[in-house]
């Protein structure tokens, strides 16, 4: 059985200190950074060696939106910024839609023809013009327009066999600090948030696989950032939103995660308030700290949960990709969209 640590490795190789830690049954899941890439044969056989110290096989998850954060690149579609996608709505709707589903499915086929499960995207925060952090990284300053590029996307997604993970709930955009830094904070009101930073994780409805909380403390709901409030995730995602798949927190390691105690606590405390995963990046020490002291038993819908984020169908190859008529379509898609888009 899988188990709810997210964690990283250190470079485009395992260690014998690596293959170790991997077997540990609480984890479950290795996120990829642009460390870990040099090219696509390396990343194959990186992946490979991954799911070969565990059965069931590890899961393996990137965070590959577009943009600037695209962790793969030599052998990839460069992805421009969300924010062109919401740019080119403002211009042409329809071919917003289209180009947005393409693009869904050119990320989840190549991540997929290279062994990765699950790309933490799309953004759904708005583009409040507020947050550098989010920035162009944001699709639209209207949620309407967000929900439905970012519905789009999803589908273009499933179409390759992904599945989605929304982040950041309820919404990144209007705080402006940076929360790898700091605590950020938002003083709006619960009902402000839902009408307007929530509104696509209500809309998006079942479409959601996945859903990530942001390291923000809402000052009027709750003392806790999102993440690690149970009120968040427990009462208004779940319970309002009617959300049924899985919850990530976001990286623990991050300096917005530090207001429970240290890592481990913050583990605790996230798993307590309603996550189904926690990421513990970028610090091995802080990654063993919580393996071996972490606490767990599965929730009884866990396995349930964790079928919303398992890939479905057969996935192509690296060589084989250019053969694919869908691929090579949505290829040309990108491709006239990046070209109207240069100045």
């Amino acid at each position: 059985m899988l188990g709810p640590v997210v964690t990283d490795v250190a470079g485009p190789t395992l260690t014998p200190v690596e293959r170790e830690r991997l077997r540990h049954p609480l984890v479950g899941m290795v996120i990829l950074f642009s460390r870990n890439f040099v090219d696509n044969e390396q990343l194959v056989a990186l992946i490979t060696e991954i799911r070969s110290l565990r059965e069931p096989p590890l899961l393996i998850a990137v965070d590959h939106e577009g943009g600037r954060v695209q962790r793969f690149r030599r052998g990839f579609t460069a992805i421009p910024p969300m924010a062109e996608l919401g740019r080119l709505w403002d211009r042409d709707v329809l071919a917003a839609c289209r180009t947005a589903v393409s693009v869904g499915y050119v990320i989840g086929a190549e991540l997929r023809a290279h062994g990765v499960d699950l790309t933490f995207a799309p953004v759904l925060d708005l583009a409040w013009g507020r947050s550098a952090v989010i920035g162009d990284r944001a699709l639209h300053a209207d949620a309407r327009v967000v929900t439905m590029l970012a519905s789009h996307l999803c589908h273009g997604l499933a179409r390759a066999g992904m599945a989605n993970c929304g982040k950041h709930f309820p919404g990144h955009g209007w705080a402006r600090a940076d929360s790898h830094q700091v605590v950020p904070r938002d003083t709006r009101s619960l009902a402000r948030i839902l009408k307007q930073d929530a509104a696509p994780y209500a809309w998006l409805g079942a479409a959601l696989c996945a859903v990530m909380p942001a390291h923000v403390v809402y000052e009027r709901v709750d003392r806790l950032p999102a993440g690690f409030s149970r009120r968040w995730i427990e009462d208004i995602l779940r319970g309002r939103l009617g959300f049924t798949g899985v919850v990530f927190s976001d990286d623990l390691s991050m300096a917005g995660a530090r207001v429970v105690g240290g890592v481990l606590e913050s583990a605790e405390a996230a798993l307590e308030a309603g996550c189904d995963f926690v990421l513990v990046c970028n610090d091995a020490a802080a990654t063993d700290r919580v393996l071996d002291g972490l606490r767990w038993k599965a929730a009884e819908d866990f396995l349930q949960r964790l079928m919303h984020i398992m890939p479905r169908g057969g996935a192509l190859t690296p060589r084989s990709l250019h053969d694919d008529a869908r691929y090579r379509r949505a290829c040309a898609d990108i491709a006239a969209w990046c070209a109207a888009s240069t100045p």
